[in-house]
């Protein structure tokens, strides 16, 4: 099993920045790819971005230019920075991790972030 646990949540302003970050433990040999996905009020969850191990990253086009994943393999942590927040950006972010290329196996409590004015 793999635990996760989100940091960095919080309430800012729309074209504001803020850094996620997601601390892995457990059976972390096993873990290839790990992430973000998002859930808005009302809406189903998706997905944000991914790195593997060795650094592919992938990114959903809503926020391809604004956000940027990275992975500290030494830590097992990895981090979402996110600039240019806009209020639809807000939703319960949650960290993943997964035995293949997509971060579908483990996930965190998630947490939460609010882009307001």
């Amino acid at each position: 099993q793999v635990q996760l646990v989100e940091s960095g949540g919080g309430l800012v302003q729309p074209g504001e920045s803020l850094r996620l970050s997601c601390a892995a433990s457990g059976s972390i040999f096993s873990v290839n790819a790990m992430g973000w996905y998002r859930q808005a009020p009302g809406k189903v969850r998706e997905f944000v971005a991914r790195i593997t191990r060795i650094g592919v990253t992938r990114y959903a086009d809503s926020v391809k230019g604004r956000f940027t994943i990275s992975r500290d393999n030494t830590k097992n942590t990895v981090y979402l920075q996110m600039n240019s927040l806009k209020p639809e950006d807000t939703a319960v972010y949650y960290c993943a991790a997964g035995i293949g290329t997509m971060p579908d196996d483990y996930w965190g409590q998630g947490t939460q972030v609010t882009v307001s004015s």
